[in-house]
């Protein structure tokens, strides 16, 4: 009789124990998948996009100056005048109109005897007076012609100075736009590759940044940590950095 009892009792606790193993399972597979979701959900990508593309400057600015010396400061300025109106009849054969120049105003030095020990005394010797030209055009080629030639001015006595012209880029503002975009869609291409070599996809973006911009002369590959604009080559190339964090699905 007790015998039966046992194996009664026992027969009752088969299910229940066989539910609990269930549950048990279930509830492993359950807390394994969760964990596993939360682990890869805190799992990011980091890549670094980047983009470039070569413009052309399309407007120049030249800044020349003429500069006079002489014993009075009268004569000076005679002979400054003269000179001045030298240099803006030749930039105006040049084909620059006489309303894309700018003239400056005189700047006057006055010039003192120096001892038999190089120090300056009270001694006046002379005067020197300079004068800056400023010549902006769309015809970037047309200044940089200009800038070569205008020492030419030295055969007729006429002191100049011309440096490099300064060769600009318009449209930078809507580029930035452009290139930005394009460098982070080679970052999600990047991030893509990476996380397909590993058997997984990419989720959303978990943070953007953009990085400095450089604008060298073309074919440079001159970097900085504060971004570089190039000013003194008509040609350049553009580079954009992006760098972006992507989530792992």
């Amino acid at each position: 009789m007790n015998n039966n009892n046992t194996v009664n009792n026992i027969r009752n606790y088969i299910p229940a124990a066989a539910i609990l193993a269930g549950a048990f399972i279930i509830g492993a597979f359950i807390l394994s998948s969760t964990w596993k979701y939360v682990s890869r959900k805190d799992v990011t990508i980091n890549v670094t996009g980047s983009a470039s593309k070569d413009i052309k400057s399309d407007y120049a600015i030249w800044n020349g100056s003429v500069s006079i010396e002489s014993l009075t400061l009268q004569d000076s300025y005679a002979k400054l005048k003269t000179a001045n109106e030298r240099v803006k009849n030749y930039l105006i054969s040049k084909g620059f109109p006489e309303e894309k120049i700018t003239v400056s105003a005189i700047n006057t030095s006055t010039l003192y005897a120096s001892n038999e020990q190089g120090y300056s005394t009270n001694q006046i010797t002379g005067y020197r007076l300079n004068q800056d030209f400023r010549v902006e055009s769309e015809d970037v080629e047309k200044i940089d012609i200009l800038s070569r030639e205008a020492t030419e001015l030295i055969n007729e006595g006429i002191e100049i100075n011309s440096p490099t012209p300064e060769f600009l880029y318009t449209k930078i503002a809507d580029l930035k736009v452009e290139m930005t975009g394009l460098a982070a869609q080679d970052a999600k291409e990047r991030a893509e590759q990476i996380a397909n070599s590993t058997g997984n996809d990419i989720g959303e973006v978990r943070s953007s940044k953009m990085g400095v911009i450089q604008i060298n002369a073309k074919n440079s590959n001159e970097i900085s940590d504060y971004g570089i604009n190039n000013t003194s080559s008509i040609d350049k190339t553009i580079r954009v950095v992006v760098n972006m964090s992507f989530s792992i699905n």
